[in-house]
């Protein structure tokens, strides 16, 4: 699923670089969501980014992650509706706070995955919380330091403001990752506690 997910963001959002028309008909702008219904922005605006590098960062986070997610999830005995409940639902989440904080907003708008790979990334935090994530692609760090540190920039930075990044979208994908095992079995609370304390 992982691999389809990739191709299919990849293309739209190829397709979009070169249509403004289907980019903003895709992009969530919580104004249109409210006042016209147009709820399936809500899920179409992670089909679209900004540009290659937006796009080539998601997808390799995305990509890096979903394959590990997926193979532990068959591993935990879970069906692949529960991986893709885990990406869109955390495409969701990640946009339900600013959908209701900019709904009067006519200008407010949102695009890209980064939500929803938040949302994979901290699964596998959860499920494996001492395994390195590479900083920046280089500085090897525990996987639970880096969600720690990563949720407190994602606040500070949503709080700053001014660099035209959803940061508010990241926090909350993330957060719902983090949780989501735990809503598929909860007795992953005691084994990821006890990954965590080294037991």
């Amino acid at each position: 699923m992982t691999l389809i997910i990739v191709l299919v963001t990849a293309v739209v959002s190829i397709v979009c670089f070169g249509n403004r028309e289907l980019f903003y008909k895709l992009a969530c702008m919580p104004w249109r969501m409210v006042r016209d219904n147009e709820w399936w922005r809500i899920v179409t605006h992670g089909f679209v980014h900004a540009d290659w590098m937006h796009l080539l960062v998601n997808m390799f986070t995305f990509y890096s992650f979903g394959l590990y997610i997926e193979q532990y999830f068959a591993m935990l005995g879970f069906g692949r509706g529960a991986f893709f409940f885990l990406y869109f639902g955390g495409m969701i989440a990640a946009s339900l706070y600013d959908v209701w904080k900019y709904r009067n907003d006519v200008y407010y708008t949102s695009i890209g995955a980064s939500g929803a790979v938040s949302a994979v990334l901290f699964a596998s935090i959860f499920l494996d919380p001492w395994n390195k994530i590479y900083l920046f692609a280089a500085v090897p760090i525990p996987g639970i330091l880096f969600g720690v540190v990563y949720l407190f920039y994602c606040q500070y930075m949503a709080k700053r403001g001014g660099d035209n990044i959803n940061h508010n979208a990241h926090f909350w994908g993330a957060v719902y990752g983090f949780v989501f095992p735990v809503l598929l079995r909860p007795d992953l609370l005691q084994f990821f506690l006890r990954q965590l304390l080294g037991r």
